[in-house]
């Protein structure tokens, strides 16, 4: 099966990352990009007060979840005011079909998309496309994913799995443009294909970044400009999002900006910033005549209900945990088989999916700490996929869809093993120093764990024991 058009699953983790890890191309494209990228984030917030910012972002989108079912509602409300007809989806499906009955309700056949994870979480694109309706992606990165038969690798650069000569091969075999390393001309060609596809749909449909509840407003962030011409050329706009992108005021609008643009592409701003606050005025020149908002639910109501799980619906899907994240860097956002890869995924999809279908994505972490070091509303994630850990062999708390899967008998006599040396110190103790005599014996293969790693070798001697020869005097033999 060809790349452009493989099937990746969250139950196939394992094969997929021993694949991505043994092709060099994708390690090399990955490390390149996120090196830049982590770089950017760490330059762009030199000047801030980093901590006091995310305090403040983690603030307002806590107290935002607090009084979320209330916003709903006054979010609805000031938007119908303002024009915008509210629809409400219980899963993907619902808004699908919600989405699809207002496009045949124009006659509608051609739809132009902005990025919007939602709807690739909802499968949107083939839905419409069952129906006769063709949905084409608008944002450059979707736009080559699509042309390739792909996922997107990533939330926020969607296409950043490909170099240039792949980049240049899709446009070639789907457009006809030349094989060329000339990225502007490549964007220039790209840039004239998709504006035609712009005058010409019937609709247009969009992400929101934060829809604010005191002004009924949707607010957008793009570089490209593609969300503006989505939302404005085509007479029907669509916007759709989770339930949770909701905030309380304007003015919880420029801290999360601020944090998002920064975190997710070392940004001071983005090039475009819409607001949008209703359909065409009878005084205005342009605009859709029409503007919907789909409110999606899929799953979220069951995370609002926990009291630790509902941390993860703070997320403003920067992606800033993905760039950090040494497991995702050297694997790919295929490799995960979810529309969230990475960090964020690994704890959003077992909601989502049922922790049965995903039980391998909480392990795909070396639990370093940097996804909640550099989250910019302080999600916990490590905390998180422990507990999801913790759940997937019957110990947690069970309140994830398919907890309880278990693990081998050998596997748990050795954590139990482990557990019980880690609690007795005396007993840790003259183990380690019987390993590090022993050290010359010991096997360098410790099952599918040392398949891409050494494995670790004990010192002769332990820290606390050269620190007492030191005191004594006394030199290594």
């Amino acid at each position: 099966m060809s790349e452009a058009v493989q099937t990746f699953t969250p139950q196939a983790f394992h094969r997929q990352a021993h694949d991505a890890l043994g092709n060099p191309q994708i390690r090399d494209n990955f490390r390149r990009a996120m090196d830049g990228l982590m770089s950017k984030r760490r330059d762009v917030f030199s000047d801030w007060d980093l901590e006091t910012l995310r305090e403040l972002g983690a603030n307002i989108r806590q107290r935002a979840l607090a009084k979320l079912p209330d916003l709903l509602e006054q979010l609805e409300a000031n938007c119908e005011a303002n024009g915008i007809r509210v629809h409400w989806a219980t899963d993907g499906d619902e808004a699908c079909r919600i989405i699809r009955d207002i496009c045949e309700s124009h006659d509608a056949r051609a739809v132009i998309k902005g990025k919007s994870m939602v709807s690739e979480e909802m499968h949107l694109n083939a839905h419409l496309e069952k129906a006769g309706i063709e949905a084409l992606e608008s944002d450059l990165g979707e736009y080559l994913v699509q042309l390739n038969q792909q996922t997107p690798s990533h939330i926020i650069m969607p296409a950043i799995h490909l170099n240039t000569d792949e980049i240049s091969e899709i446009m070639h075999t789907n457009t006809g443009t030349e094989r060329t390393r000339d990225v502007d001309y490549m964007t220039a060609a790209a840039r004239q294909q998709l504006r035609e596809r712009f005058m010409a749909a019937d609709v247009g449909v969009s992400g929101v970044n934060f829809a604010v509840a005191e002004t009924g407003t949707l607010c957008l962030v793009e570089n490209e400009g593609n969300g503006r011409m989505t939302t404005t050329v085509p007479p029907v706009h669509i916007a759709v999002t989770g339930i949770e992108k909701v905030v309380e005021q304007l003015r919880d609008v420029p801290p999360l900006y601020a944090l998002l643009t920064r975190s997710a592409t070392g940004q001071h701003v983005t090039t475009y910033f819409n607001m949008i606050s209703g359909p065409r005025k009878a005084n205005e020149h342009d605009g859709p005549r029409e503007v919907h908002l789909v409110l999606v639910d899929n799953g979220r109501t069951s995370i609002y209900q926990d009291d630790e799980l509902l941390d993860t619906l703070r997320c403003i899907r920067c992606g800033a945990c993905m760039n950090h994240c040494p497991v995702y860097t050297r694997v790919g956002g295929h490799t995960y088989g979810t529309t969230y890869p990475g960090p964020i995924g690994s704890i959003l999809m077992p909601h989502m999916l049922g922790l049965e279908a995903t039980k391998d994505l909480p392990t795909a972490s070396s639990l370093c700490g940097a996804c909640g070091e550099v989250c910019p509303v302080k999600i916990p994630i490590p905390d998180l996929l422990v507990r999801l850990r913790k759940e997937s062999v019957g110990q947690g708390r069970g309140n994830v869809q398919g907890a309880g899967v278990k693990r081998s008998s050998k596997e748990m006599a050795a954590w139990k093993s482990f557990q019980w040396l880690a609690t007795h110190p005396a007993a840790w103790r003259r183990s380690t120093a019987l390993a590090g005599k022993l050290q010359k014996w010991l096997p360098s293969s410790i099952g599918p764990w040392t398949d891409h790693r050494s494995a670790p070798k004990p010192a002769r001697a332990s820290l606390h024991a050269l620190v007492k020869r030191h005191r004594r005097g006394e030199s290594e033999s």
